[in-house]
């Protein structure tokens, strides 16, 4: 079926997460590569937070205290650091602007309660998009198969007729699994999400 519908993680393809920042933290505090993202994203309160069941600060205080024990000293809050000097991919945003129409657009992200609430009063880019998915709200995450079904049902849309961008390779691999077209797109590894569109035929009003 032709490609009707496009859905986007939003950390990662929308909003760039900044990984080179997250390391140079890491290496101007002496702490391992990847504790920053670990202890953040990998804990079991970060699993309940994003499926709406865990109390967002108290996470947050959680991923500190984690890495304050990793670094065996007092830090500055490094998550929140990291946070600040992430920011919108605006190529990518003005590139959904233009694939509307025809194209339907939804966002589905893995993020916690207050997303919702950045898209539409901080970036206000809530007009982009047809529909807006996120775990915390539905309580589910993907890869969870029913988040992909969920988010092509708010499309009004059958699965084989979305394609799904992400950065992250189990997310790609579930929602081919349900039928969807997948890409995986990484801007820290110079991928282009314009080019890796159009290879598929998807293109904006602008071309």
């Amino acid at each position: 079926m032709d490609i009707q519908g496009l859905i986007f993680d939003f950390g990662g393809v929308i909003w760039d997460m900044r990984w080179d920042a997250c390391h140079e933290l890491e290496q101007e505090h002496g702490l391992p590569r990847g504790a920053v993202f670990q202890t953040l994203y990998r804990t079991e309160a970060w699993r309940a937070v994003e499926r709406g069941r865990g109390d967002r600060r108290a996470w947050l205080d959680e991923a500190h205290r984690a890495l304050e024990e990793r670094a065996g000293r007092p830090l500055p809050r490094l998550h929140e650091v990291w946070r600040e000097r992430q920011h919108l991919l605006s190529e990518n945003v003005a590139l959904i602007r233009a694939l509307r129409p025809p194209y339907r657009t939804a966002i589905l992200s893995n993020a916690d309660i207050s997303l919702r609430g950045r898209i539409e009063r901080e970036l206000r880019i809530h007009d982009l998009f047809d529909a807006i998915i996120c775990s915390a709200e539905v309580g589910l995450a993907k890869p969870d198969l029913a988040i992909y079904r969920l988010t092509a049902d708010r499309l009004g849309l059958p699965p084989d007729a979305c394609l799904f961008v992400d950065d992250y390779e189990p997310n790609i691999q579930a929602a081919e699994e349900v039928g969807m077209q997948a890409l995986l797109y990484r801007v820290d590894q110079g991928h282009r999400l314009k080019e890796q569109l159009a290879q598929l035929g998807v293109t904006g009003q602008e071309e």
